[in-house]
This record gives C-alpha cells, sequence and structure tokens, in this order.
C-alpha cells in the first residue's frame, strides 16, 4: 500500500509529505517522508474499505476521522495515499500512476511477489521518485541509468548522478548517438461503441492515442503537426478534413504554454519508446463490424445460435484477428459450430462462444451458427442477459480522420532524419446488446 500525504504549503507549491506503504492484507514495504500522519491509521484502511464495499458506498476516497485514504488497486496490491488537508486528488492519483508504470517497468509485473523479492531496489526508487515529500525524477528510463536490479552493484555502477537528474531536460540523457535518426509514430484510436438490442447507438466515442519510438541522436526540437481544427480556426487556413479532439493529454516533455498560445506541439522526445499524448473525440461512431444475432432457446432441449458479422469499413481496408464473443447459457453442453469463416469454440469456463476471424476484409460478410443441447431440469438461478463484445484491429485507417501532417526535427548538428507514420483502428469497450 502507497500512503503519500500532500498539502499545499505557503509558497503555493504541492508538497507531497509522505510516509507510504504497500500491502496487501498487510503492510508490505514502508517509506516515511515527513511523519504528518501516523503510520498507524493505515489499520484503519482494509476495515474501511470492506464495509464501504458491503454497503455499495466504495469510493476513490474514503476518510477516518480527520486522515483521508485515496487509493487505487494494482494487481494484488492496493497503492494509498492519506492526507489530513486538503490536498490537490488529481495530483495524488497522478503520482500513484506514476509508481505503477516505474515499477512496472524494473519487475515487468508489479504484484506481491516482485515488492517481496526487490526490496532493495524499490527503496532506491521510492527515495529518488520522492525526496523530503516532493516528487522528483519519475522518468525510468533515466532512473534506470543509475538504480540497476542488481542490488551489491549499486555503488560500483555509479557513483556519479547523471546529470539528466539536474537538468531541465530530465525526461532525455544527453550524448546520445545513432547510426540512423529515425522517429516511428503511431497514432493508435480505439472505439467505444454501445448498441441496443434494437439496434439503435446509444453511445459511441473515440479514445487516441500518440506513441513515439524516437532513435535521434544529441538534443533534438521536434514539432508535430496535425490537422486540428482549432488550429486551422486560428490561422484561417482551408479547413478540410479537421478533427476536434477534447480531453487532451501530453507527456511533459510538450511546451503547453507553446501549445495554448499557436497549437503547435513542439517538444525535446525521451529517447526511446513513449506516449507522447491521448485525447477523446465524442462524435457518432457509425460501429465498423456490425453484428446481427438470433438466438433461441427452447426449454428443456436446445439453443440455436446465429450470428451475422459485416465490415463497415472501406473495402480496401483489412480487421485483423476479429474476436466475436457471444454469450451462451451457463448450463449449455454438447457445442457445435459451422462458420463460413474463421473459426468458433466454446469457453464454458466464460460461458462464451469466442469466433475467431484472421482476416476480415471491408465490406463482407459473414456466418457463425452454434446448436447447444440444454439439461431437462431447468436452472433456477435467473441469469443476466450479457452482451456481445467485439475485439478487432484496423491497420493504415483511422476513424475521425486525424492525420500528421508534418513532423519536423531539428538539431544544432543539422542531419537528416527519417519519420515514419502507422495508423491502427482497434476496439475499445464495443458492445452490442441482445434481446435473449
Amino acid at each position: 500500500m502507497t500512503v503519500i500525504i500532500i498539502k499545499k504549503n505557503g509558497s503555493g507549491s504541492d508538497k507531497v509529505q509522505a510516509a507510504w506503504c504497500w500491502a496487501w492484507d498487510q503492510v508490505l514495504i514502508c517509506r516515511n517522508y515527513k511523519g504528518d500522519v501516523d503510520m498507524a491509521e493505515i489499520d484503519h484502511f482494509m476495515p474501511l474499505l470492506m464495509q464501504h464495499e458491503e454497503d455499495g458506498l466504495l469510493s476513490p476516497v474514503m476518510s477516518h476521522g480527520n486522515v483521508h485514504f485515496m487509493w487505487i488497486k494494482h494487481s494484488n496490491l492496493y497503492l494509498v495515499a492519506t492526507t489530513n488537508k486538503n490536498s490537490n486528488a488529481s495530483l495524488v492519483y497522478s503520482f500513484l500512476y506514476k509508481i505503477v508504470e516505474v515499477f512496472t517497468e524494473y519487475f515487468k509485473e508489479l504484484e506481491e511477489e516482485s515488492i517481496q523479492d526487490n526490496f532493495v531496489v524499490v527503496y532506491e526508487l521510492l527515495d529518488e521518485l520522492m525526496d523530503f515529500g516532493f516528487p522528483q525524477t519519475t522518468e525510468s528510463k533515466i532512473l534506470q541509468e543509475y538504480i540497476t536490479q542488481e542490488g551489491a552493484k549499486l555503488e560500483v555502477t555509479k557513483t556519479k548522478v547523471p546529470t539528466t537528474v539536474t537538468n531541465a531536460v530530465s525526461w532525455r540523457s544527453e550524448g546520445i548517438k545513432y547510426k540512423k535518426n529515425e522517429v516511428f509514430i503511431d497514432v493508435i484510436e480505439s472505439i467505444n461503441v454501445l448498441v441496443n438490442a434494437n439496434g439503435s447507438v446509444m453511445s459511441s466515442d473515440i479514445v487516441g492515442s500518440i506513441k513515439l519510438k524516437t532513435m535521434l541522436s544529441g538534443m533534438p526540437e521536434l514539432r508535430l503537426g496535425l490537422n486540428d481544427r482549432v488550429l486551422f480556426a486560428l490561422t484561417g487556413r482551408d479547413k478540410g478534413k479537421t478533427v476536434v479532439m477534447e480531453d487532451v493529454k501530453f507527456h511533459q516533455c510538450v511546451r503547453l504554454s507553446r501549445f495554448e498560445s499557436d497549437r503547435t506541439i513542439s517538444f525535446i522526445p525521451p529517447d526511446g519508446e513513449s506516449e507522447l499524448m491521448s485525447y477523446r473525440i465524442n462524435t457518432h461512431v457509425k460501429p465498423l463490424i456490425w453484428i446481427e444475432s438470433v438466438i433461441e432457446k427452447f426449454s428443456h432441449s436446445r439453443v440455436e445460435i446465429m450470428v451475422k458479422a459485416k465490415g463497415q469499413f472501406k473495402k480496401q481496408s483489412v480487421a485483423n484477428n476479429v474476436e466475436v464473443r457471444v454469450p451462451v447459457p451457463s448450463d449449455a453442453d454438447s457445442p457445435k459450430f459451422k462458420t463460413s469463416t474463421g473459426s468458433a469454440k466454446y469457453v464454458p469456463e466464460k460461458n462464451l462462444v469466442v469466433w475467431t476471424i484472421k482476416s476480415f476484409p471491408g465490406g463482407k460478410e459473414f456466418l457463425m451458427r452454434a446448436h447447444f443441447g440444454l439439461p431437462s431440469v431447468e436452472n433456477d438461478e435467473a441469469e443476466g442477459k450479457p452482451p456481445i463484445t467485439v475485439k478487432f484491429e484496423i491497420p493504415y485507417f483511422t476513424v475521425s480522420g486525424i492525420q500528421v501532417r508534418y513532423m519536423k526535427i531539428i538539431e544544432k548538428s543539422g542531419y537528416q532524419a527519417l519519420p515514419w507514420v502507422r495508423y491502427i483502428t482497434q476496439s475499445g469497450d464495443y458492445q452490442l446488446r441482445t434481446n435473449v
């Protein structure tokens, strides 16, 4: 469990004054930075959590006396921040998720065992992530330069802290060199769709992410141009195809003041892989893979299922690794399948039929039929009506029409670099309700 106490000090800066711990049913590891909150307060967290859960009042913030608990759950761990002040909750949660990200980078899986097996490294990281209650270096690539997972070598490998830690550009080291300078840009959009049993789209939106893999020498300045409607309106350019991005969140390398003034995305990138930005586009989305289903249940006898899938995207595009997950009654047995393409299998532990199609061209229709037997004795338990869910990935395609217009790479040595752009559309929370 993480206990982090954040308060506003007199100077107006956000200060993290923390005792922080990790636990499952018990405390695994603690790091007390300031001691403003009694460490014994953490004993109230689990009973409070269980009580709120039983009462159906579970919330991300809970209180005991004048102490407030802000928590997240990851795997079998609770990361908790405690405070007795009116703290900046968004900053606390950002820091908790950053801890998860850093520890996952180090240990691959963040769980009870990885904490127990790496106590020395965990303590080293805690001391660097936060110093005297103030968040410090939170970039895992920089931390890995001087905190290794070989505890015995910690004092030998690097006795001098990298200058990166004290630089204004704390996310990138100096002196990086590549024989071939390249930037790979992935524009990934996830489609969230909810369709009711009558075939009407009840809700839909697009959640996007722009990810980079940079292999550039030196300290390059990058400028990224998108077909942003606000930018086009500011400059009076030809409208063309533009997008309106909401809830935009940037990596810390982006100069926010520049973006707010003229919508230019200007930054010195981290080395290697990183997420430059994420965004949401609130728009009506036509389901890219439309599902029609007929599920007939004959009591004490059988269930007949017919599912038709149609690709409602451009004919030149192809959806890869499509999975249509169809719910079936929990007491069904003796499955039989017939498909016009792909393969279907029964997953009894999840009460699902999973229809897999490796390659689904746009404009095509495919059919799957399934037959299940039912026991002669009716199941007394009332079952819900879970929706049909669909998973897919369509390369070289975006629903929103977002485009990378340019990527300028400026470095004092004047080298030439190649930017590569790839577009991917994939399913997010993609559900279609059924009548049965």
